[in-house]
């Protein structure tokens, strides 16, 4: 199954943004090559970019607040497992902690770092990071790889309760939701939404399924388009039915 995610807020858009670039900070960084960590450099730039917001802290430590409210209120509900409310607590306690000591502008770590920021700015010119242009950065990759790890590392530790707490917000919010079958018919569905409120829909399709979803929605309705892939400028839509999996989260 491949699963697509559609925002409905721009809170869960910076979001999900951020949780890709984790992840491929994180995938990079743990290989050797130095083409694999000058993606992983410029990577973390695109996060330093992202995280701009002067909000996102806030935002997710009071989400995280309101979530811990919820919990609590589940205490001695036989239904619940005692020990896993209390694992799931103290890890939202953990990450709002860390949030919370976090001090000064996110990212501001490499903000300050001179040479970090030369490279930034020479990588936001194609092709301005050859050799020739900045040859300490050409030395840096020519570094031992474990060096270059270390580095990487050091870089992106200062932002890791951001991605702590944003994990755990997501992890609910998907969880929240349930699975629904649905039917395009002719390639096409729509769902007048009739006052429902979500911040992320999902939608599971087939691997065997050779289309792709294009996804628009407001506050009164869904639509979903599918079209065939392919490299031509205008996707063509399909005209079979389409079977897929619709998820509507909310927090």
């Amino acid at each position: 199954m491949i699963t697509y995610e559609y925002p409905l807020s721009e809170r869960i858009r910076t979001l999900l943004r951020l949780e890709d670039l984790f992840d491929k900070v994180a995938y990079f960084s743990a290989e050797e090559g130095p083409q694999e960590h000058h993606v992983a450099l410029i990577t973390l730039f695109e996060m330093l970019d992202v995280t701009g917001r002067a909000d996102l802290k806030f935002d997710l430590v009071q989400e995280l607040e309101r979530q811990r409210q919820i919990l609590l209120s589940f205490r001695n509900n036989p239904e619940i497992s005692e020990e896993a409310l209390s694992g799931a607590l103290y890890e939202i306690e953990q990450a709002s902690a860390a949030l919370l000591a976090m001090v000064g502008k996110i990212g501001q770590n490499l903000r300050d770092n001179e040479w970090l920021m030369g490279i930034k700015n020479r990588a936001a010119i194609p092709g301005g990071v050859c050799e020739f242009d900045v040859p300490g950065y050409h030395f840096w990759l020519n570094r031992d790889p474990a060096f270059r790890q270390r580095d990487l590392a050091a870089w992106v530790a200062p932002m890791m309760p951001i991605r702590d707490g944003l994990g755990i917000v997501l992890r609910l919010l998907r969880a929240s939701g349930r699975p629904e079958s649905r039917v395009a018919e002719r390639g096409t569905y729509q769902l007048m939404l009739g006052g429902r409120t979500a911040q992320l829909v999902r939608l599971r399709l087939s691997r065997d399924d050779a289309v792709i979803p294009e996804i628009s929605a407001n506050k009164y309705a869904l639509n979903i388009r599918f079209t065939m892939p392919g490299t031509e400028l205008r996707p063509k839509q399909s005209d079979a039915d389409v079977s897929f999996e619709l998820t509507f989260c909310n927090l």
